[in-house]
């Protein structure tokens, strides 16, 4: 498989490279394909002054991997299928999926509260909210991060006596990491586990997650991408409380690809792993253009660009929004476009797929940039691919 000359300059031009899967995408949409993702990547580097970028595309179970500029400036190392990247907030759907596998093994109920699991919050506000609410923003508005001021588990479960709820429980849709956070510490607890042990012992095996961490073990180090900030200083996760519950997830597009094809029913996997991915596809409330399922947010397909823009805005991260319940829960749905936006101080992440047409895109960079940029790119892509 060779690429044109055109688009080898193009990889050439952003010191990377294109490394290909096992594909057999008839010859005309594959060097479409190839030029959109070129030249939407070239133009995202360029712009926000991205170093290293990283994509993968699947289509029907094959495939196929792009890969742009440097995980670090200082060594100079090519970006590969098997750069570690910080995913930030797509971390929650792994915590999600936690919940979910918790719950088809019969240790915990989404309906249940948390004082169930929680005793020292009985009598609380906050321990009489359900684990659907904690999995789906909607507990009553929560801060987007921890307090500063909470810095062991001890000052935690105090700022969880006092908390008070700013609107009804299931009327607003706060995005916020310490909800998360405590589905995470809960779910894990249920399993008789600390989080980390939880899921890179139990749960990321069970998905056939390879390259999946929160700690970067000391023989993979080389493969962990450097990130940088908005002043291109270079920065790594230093995750505080909860942080490795919602936010603390490092890993590779081709873990991330395989994630997605799970998540289509594709791949091999458990029943209970079936089950588990299935019910975080679920709908509970629906806010503006899109449905909150758990974690997953989706969309009617086909979706307008628009929708998707206003469904990943800054105002839908930091803002309250209004949530409407859905009375039945929506069953997983087909022809959906399921996504995930993730960012840390130096990395910015996207994955989206579309189960009715087996497609799936991830987009991975070692710089946060913005939302709007991921979901125009992999909008892109998506066209390409029809």
């Amino acid at each position: 498989m060779h690429m044109s000359r055109k688009l080898s300059g193009i990889a050439l031009s952003l010191v990377g490279f294109c490394a290909f899967g096992n594909v057999a995408l008839a010859q005309t949409p594959e060097s479409k394909l190839d030029t959109v993702v070129q030249n939407g990547a070239k133009q995202v580097m360029q712009q926000h002054a991205v170093p290293g970028l990283a994509i993968a595309v699947s289509v029907n179970g094959k495939q196929r991997f792009y890969n742009f500029g440097v995980a670090s400036q200082t060594t100079k190392a090519p970006v590969t299928p098997d750069t570690l990247f910080e995913v930030g907030s797509i971390s929650k759907v792994f915590t999600a999926t936690l919940a979910t596998y918790a719950q088809a093994k019969g240790q915990l109920s989404l309906a249940d509260t948390i004082a169930k699991y929680e005793p020292e919050l009985q009598g609380t506000p906050f321990g009489k909210i359900t684990l659907t609410h904690l999995a789906t923003h909607t507990a009553g508005g929560f801060p987007l991060q921890v307090p500063d001021s909470v810095q062991n588990e001890r000052q935690l479960m105090d700022y969880l006596k006092a908390w008070k709820p700013v609107y009804p429980t299931g009327t607003q849709r706060s995005y916020a990491n310490p909800s998360i956070g405590m589905l995470g510490m809960i779910a894990a607890k249920s399993m008789n586990l600390p989080f980390t042990q939880a899921m890179e012992q139990q749960l990321f095996p069970q998905l056939g997650l390879k390259s999946s961490y929160y700690t970067v073990p000391a023989s993979k180090m080389g493969l962990y991408a450097q990130g940088y900030n908005k002043q291109g200083e270079p920065v790594r996760l230093n995750p505080g409380v909860l942080g490795n519950e919602a936010y603390g997830v490092k890993t590779t597009t081709r873990d991330l690809i395989h994630f997605t094809e799970l998540n289509m029913g594709q791949g091999e996997a458990s029943p209970l792993v079936r089950r588990a991915l299935a019910d975080t596809h679920a709908g509970y409330f629906r806010v503006g253009p899109m449905i909150q399922d758990l974690i997953w947010e989706q969309y009617p397909y086909p979706v307008e660009l628009k929708s998707l823009l206003v469904g990943n805005s800054n105002k839908m991260a930091y803002e309250n929004n209004d949530a409407i319940a859905l009375n039945p829960v929506l069953a997983p749905q087909q022809a959906v476009w399921i996504n995930k936006t993730g960012s840390t101080n130096g990395f910015g992440a996207y994955a989206v797929f579309v189960p009715s047409e087996q497609k799936a895109i991830i987009i991975l960079a070692n710089k946060n940039y913005p939302n709007d940029a991921r979901v125009e790119l992999a909008y892109e892509i998506l066209k390409a691919l029809n």
